[in-house]
């Protein structure tokens, strides 16, 4: 059989540990045997990321802004005791944040459903998917320790030498301080990525942040929405008989709970993460959840929303055997090759995608699954797969059409 042929390259981000490990499996066995895969390949993996200073994360979002599609595997954001096991220059940014604050883009997560995994939350009959806006917060923070009695202040001090200041509060003993920002430039891409993204799921939009309490931080991003969705985005909507929906993040949690589903829930950065994952474990697990980064300048970057599976690396390191679910970072690959085949024209590469998604879904639903999903699923038959057999299971499907 004819490999199918791609004409424009996908920027291909490697990472850490465990989906490492996975990554390379995905590729020698459900891709390379199907496509002549085209990819400009960057090496994300922390030692690498210390020996460039970090520059290969920038390089590789500058090649995704330039080529349209990327596809990332899940990486290392370094912590103290990191720092020691890897010997790093220093605690190197989280590559997500770096990627995100070039691409300017907003994350959509979505949950993954298949037959016999039943979400926690009953009345869930359709994917929620987190909106996430990637940009700022604590994620580009600044903090310190304060060492003893004084006075904070927030200080702005313009191009034209005038400043400003506000007191955030009088230490009467040593604390902690932090400060985060956004920019309207960023809350507007976001307003656009995600009325834009409802108007091509069809799907409602909510929105939700803590407006009451932060009046002028959180109060900003609810008026851009408004602003934004009243100018561009309501004539679009009420056409296709979509709704726009504000209201604060606690009542919008609580409706989350009650709802059905089918609908975009946007958040703040920290927020979205935070939900995101509640409502993916909700869904049945963690490594059932896609994510695609999406930039107003028309680029994509699709990865799995969870992390490096640590604890399956180090049983992987001494030889024993491991249940490490690759589900979401399957879907990264599909997802990113059909946006190339979209963008490209390319039906073959679109159908390939489509039939990845339908072998891996089915391999699931006849019992083949990782150890996380046997332990939550309502099939009675179960065959709990290792790392590398829950693949060629998926191989073995693809085959038989």
């Amino acid at each position: 059989m004819d490999k199918i042929q791609m004409t424009t390259p996908i920027v291909e981000m490697d990472g850490d540990e465990m989906t490492r490990i996975l990554w390379k499996e995905i590729k020698e066995e459900l891709l390379s045997p199907y496509i002549d895969l085209k990819t400009e390949y960057y090496d994300l993996g922390l030692e690498h990321r210390n020996e460039t200073e970090d520059k290969v994360t920038v390089e590789s979002a500058k090649a995704t802004l330039k080529y349209g599609v990327a596809v990332k595997c899940a990486t290392i954001t370094p912590n103290a005791a990191r720092m020691k096991e890897y010997s790093l220059k220093e605690m190197w940014k989280s590559p997500n944040a770096t990627i995100r604050a070039i691409l300017d883009g907003t994350v959509f997560r979505t949950p993954i459903l298949v037959k016999g995994i039943e979400p926690c939350v009953k009345n869930w009959e359709k994917p929620i998917t987190l909106a996430r806006h990637a940009y700022g917060d604590v994620y580009k923070n600044a903090e310190l320790k304060v060492p003893g009695p004084g006075k904070a202040e927030l200080v702005f001090l313009g191009e034209d030498g005038k400043e400003i200041r506000e007191e955030i509060h009088s230490f009467q003993g040593p604390g902690i301080l932090q400060g985060i920002h956004n920019t309207e430039q960023s809350i507007e891409s976001f307003a656009r990525c995600c009325f834009q993204y409802a108007i091509d799921l069809k799907q409602d939009l909510w929105f939700a942040t803590k407006d009451t309490i932060s009046k002028k931080y959180d109060h900003t991003f609810k008026d851009i929405f408004q602003e934004i969705y009243e100018k561009e985005y309501e004539k679009q909507f009420k056409e296709l008989d979509l709704e726009y929906f504000y209201t604060l993040i606690d009542d919008a949690v609580a409706r989350v709970m009650k709802a059905k589903g089918g609908f975009i829930w946007a958040c703040k950065n920290y927020d979205g993460d935070v939900m995101s994952d509640m409502v993916s474990s909700a869904f049945g697990s963690l490594a059932m959840m896609t994510s695609v980064l999406v930039s107003p300048k028309g680029a994509y970057e699709y990865e799995a929303a969870h992390g490096t599976v640590q604890r399956h690396y180090y049983k992987h390191l001494k030889g024993e055997e491991t249940s490490t679910n690759s589900v979401a970072t399957i879907f990264a690959w599909s997802g990113a090759l059909r946006k190339r085949g979209e963008l490209d024209k390319n039906s073959a590469l679109i159908e390939f995608a489509n039939r990845l998604e339908r072998a891996t879904l089915k391999t699931m639903e006849e019992g083949k699954m990782t150890k996380d999903l046997a332990l939550i699923t309502s099939l009675k038959e179960v065959h709990v797969q290792n790392s590398q057999d829950f693949i060629k299971a998926i191989r073995q499907t693809m085959d038989q059409g």
